[in-house]
């Protein structure tokens, strides 16, 4: 690896760091640090610099918890410190007229960062694509609606890396009017709320495990901000807020997100809140996002971009078989969750009729699974492409040989991006398909070089699924057509 190549950006030179034919620049700032007078306020433009600035190590990460056991085995989240949070990174084979895949990270808007090593984009470089990763403020800093101050702000954050994408990329080789926009998770859900603001910023996005279904009442978004203002003794507000420092907001953040996954109780934190399961999530504001992403879609917004959406088959055993909880689930607490969040009276006992050797857990893994990423999945793709939008769908169908994961969530982070080696390798096993990870990659880079992963595009007639597993990867059309029709 050498030093030595230099860019120029709108805000200054920046220097990064070249190995085998791929030039990668950490850290680069797109927007002020959001701190100090900018905080909980819109992104700024960042300072402009004088002479060559080095862009060879990740910039800080936004403030956030860390994971709990056993999850630190299996995810990686990096704590980079430093106000300068607001930055992203390009890996670039160099141009010029490349086609730009920008990547949203998740971690349920509260964790994750663009510095995981498995989000390492030498690979997408290496196959002619200019790749970006960005960071976006998280939890209360970056979703809590406060009054006082604007919502959505990392919304607003992601937002304006795009912008920078778009002023920017042309100087790393990439072309700003082929850019498609990706994440996982809550970054899939970040990719399909920007998809149904119509922003104009890119031409195609693919979202993986989170679709349309996710946006917070503002009523109900307040009920979270005065729970955790009781318990930080403040008031719910963005001046209370700004008087304490993230460190001792974090603690708090965290314990509210964890009673509202465990126990998802509409009457305590409101209906939009318990149906998602997660505490700070992107606002119904009434300015930027003023309806659900999936109707907003349904109406034909984002009819223009070519959209590849899928999930995984077996999502939530990713939540419940790690941790233990799936053992501790009773038939009884599976109709408790699932009416908190809000789920079809019958959907419970219909899955049970229909998988009767399922333990509790596992049912309940399955319900939500469907509940949660795969029937809005479905839904989102459905209604692009009935308003004309091109479409296509996958499902990740590969189980993994630990701790019981299956085919669960985030597994397939590895190979979209080449990079089993990187975590989330771990959940992957010893001995992952190399094979696979060369053909999801191909999928992904083919969408956004050709607009066509190499597939039948997905309508409500046919319903074509791509179904990676290896090694067959058959195209299978409306599968869990079944227990699609129970949600319907």
């Amino acid at each position: 690896m050498q030093r030595g190549t230099v860019v120029q950006t709108a805000y200054g030179k920046v220097r990064g760091v070249a190995r085998d034919g791929i030039t990668a620049f950490f850290g680069i700032p797109y927007a002020a640090p959001p701190f100090g007078p900018n905080r909980f306020r819109p992104p700024r433009p960042p300072e402009p610099w004088d002479g060559v600035r080095d862009a060879v190590e990740y910039g800080p990460t936004a403030p956030k918890p860390g994971y709990l056991h056993p999850y630190t085995q299996l995810l990686d989240d990096p704590d980079i410190p430093g106000d300068g949070c607001l930055n992203l990174n390009v890996w670039t084979p160099g141009g010029p007229g490349l086609p730009v895949m920008v990547w949203i990270h998740g971690g349920a808007f509260r964790n994750g960062s663009g510095a995981l090593p498995v989000y390492d984009g030498g690979n997408f470089a290496r196959d002619g694509v200019v790749c970006v990763t960005i960071n976006y403020r998280l939890g209360v800093e970056g979703f809590a609606h406060l009054p006082g101050a604007p919502p959505n702000r990392g919304l607003l954050d992601q937002i304006a890396a795009l912008e920078w994408v778009r002023a920017n990329i042309a100087a790393f080789g990439g072309d700003p009017g082929r850019v498609t926009v990706f994440g996982e998770s809550s970054g899939a859900m970040s990719v399909t709320t920007l998809l149904s603001l119509d922003l104009g910023l890119f031409g195609r996005a693919i979202a993986q495990s989170g679709a349309g279904a996710v946006a917070q009442d503002p009523d109900d978004a307040l009920l979270v901000t005065r729970e955790m203002a009781a318990r930080l003794g403040v008031e719910p507000s963005a001046e209370g807020f700004a008087a304490l420092d993230p460190s001792a907001i974090i603690p708090v953040q965290s314990a509210v997100a964890t009673e509202v996954a465990a126990l998802p109780d509409p009457g305590r934190w409101g209906a939009t809140t318990a149906a998602s399961g997660m505490s700070l999530l992107p606002i119904l504001d009434g300015d930027l996002l003023r309806q659900r992403p999936e109707d907003a879609i349904a109406d034909g917004a984002g009819r223009d971009v070519d959209l590849l959406i899928g999930c995984t088959s077996e999502e939530f055993r990713f939540f419940l078989m790690p941790s233990g909880l799936a053992a501790v689930f009773t038939e009884e607490l599976i109709g408790l969750v699932a009416a908190g969040m809000g789920l079809p009276a019958g959907v419970p006992a219909a899955y049970r009729d229909q998988h009767p050797a399922l333990t509790p857990g596992e049912l309940m893994a399955a319900i939500i699974t469907d509940g949660m990423f795969r029937i809005p999945a479905d839904r989102a793709a459905a209604a692009h492409a009935a308003s004309g939008g091109r479409t296509w769908m996958y499902e990740f169908a590969w189980r993994s040989p630990t701790l019981d994961l299956g085919a669960c969530h985030a597994l397939e982070l590895g190979f979209v991006f080449d990079n089993l080696t990187g975590e989330p390798g771990a959940l992957a096993g010893p001995n992952p398909p190399q094979g696979l990870a060369d053909r999801m990659h191909r999928a992904w880079v083919d969408f956004a070089v050709h607009g066509d992963p190499g597939w039948a595009r997905f309508d409500t007639s046919a319903r074509a699924v791509k179904v990676f597993d290896g090694p067959g990867d058959d195209v299978v059309h409306d599968p869990h057509g079944g227990h699609r029709k129970l949600w319907d």
